[in-house]
């Protein structure tokens, strides 16, 4: 049956290995996450039929979700498979919210508590000193005017408080370096709220105690997810040689190693060991799909060989 036939709930179902290879924290259960999918697609004939077009991102999308441990229940807003125009191709992506990213924060014992909340010119908002709660005060029933900035305060695992503020200008700065909000698409455009206080959290996040899963995730949202944010450009007195020779020498050194990974997939005698070797190389090869492409295939064709379901 051809992609563009196939039931939703076939096409969720068929990623399950790629979810549990990759769900190595074991925080989220594929029964649930898969339903919660399912209901996704089915309710949402666009993103079902992008789903079908670019099987891919679908596959992808899942194996983030594991890998990150984040879950798509509607009711907590954490995540959501939306639909993006990436690379001048629709592609499914994880959307991880602004209270997603403060969830993994927590859950993985970054912080115990978060909050961003943005701030409008009628309110009244004050630092009140290092290491402890602002203060942030407004009606919220009358005219707050327009948007002046955002902050985020987190309680740390010693109790004190730190927070972390940006003004409405510091945030379309960092909007202007969005390839997709250049383009006048993307979620800066549908959800400039959400991209607004998930701008704070990426920022502040810089300063708590760090975790593997929460820096996953904002890297994800940076590249494969659509949010486009650029990175930061390189200083002026670096010369354009100098750039090209740098970048040709990352991108052996990671070649290098993405083939170190290949040949234990190639050499692999058990199941942990093909499963080993594709964690490593898909996480080298995160923000490179062609490259991440071919890393799937090499684990799939050897997934058969060594007669793994």
């Amino acid at each position: 049956m051809s992609n563009q036939l196939m039931p939703v709930h076939e096409l969720v179902n068929s990623q399950i290995s790629f979810f549990e290879n990759a769900n190595t924290n074991k925080i989220v259960e594929w029964q649930r996450e898969s339903q919660f999918a399912i209901q996704a697609l089915q309710s949402n004939d666009f993103l079902a039929n992008v789903a079908r077009n670019n099987p891919t991102s679908i596959q992808n999308a899942v194996i983030n979700l594991a890998a990150i441990g984040i879950t798509l229940n509607p009711a907590l807003k954490h995540a959501y498979l939306v639909p993006r125009k990436i690379n001048k191709t629709m592609a499914v992506c994880l959307d991880i919210s602004y209270m997603g990213l403060l969830h993994v924060a927590q859950d993985s014992g970054s912080i115990r508590w978060g909050q961003a909340v943005i701030v409008r010119e009628n309110d009244s908002f004050k630092l009140t000193g290092l290491g402890r709660l602002p203060e942030h005060s407004y009606s919220p029933f009358g005219d707050r005017g327009d948007i002046v900035g955002v902050f985020c305060t987190v309680k740390t695992s010693d109790g004190d408080y730190l927070t972390e503020c940006m003004s409405i200008d510091d945030v379309y700065k960092i909007r202007a370096r969005s390839e997709s909000f250049k383009k006048g698409h993307g979620p800066w455009m549908s959800d400039p709220e959400e991209m607004i206080k998930k701008t704070v959290v990426k920022r502040a996040y810089k300063y708590w105690p760090k975790v593997e899963r929460l820096a996953d995730a904002i890297e994800y949202q940076n590249t494969q997810a659509g949010e486009g944010i650029e990175l930061e450009p390189v200083m002026a007195h670096v010369s354009d040689e100098e750039k090209q020779e740098f970048k040709a020498n990352q991108e052996q050194e990671l070649a290098s190693k993405v083939q170190f990974e290949i040949d234990k997939m190639e050499l692999a005698i058990s199941q942990n060991e093909l499963k080993s070797a594709f964690q490593s190389a898909y996480k080298l090869t995160r923000t490179h799909e062609k490259m991440n492409q071919d890393v799937q295939k090499i684990y799939a064709k050897n997934k058969k060989r060594l007669g793994v379901e």
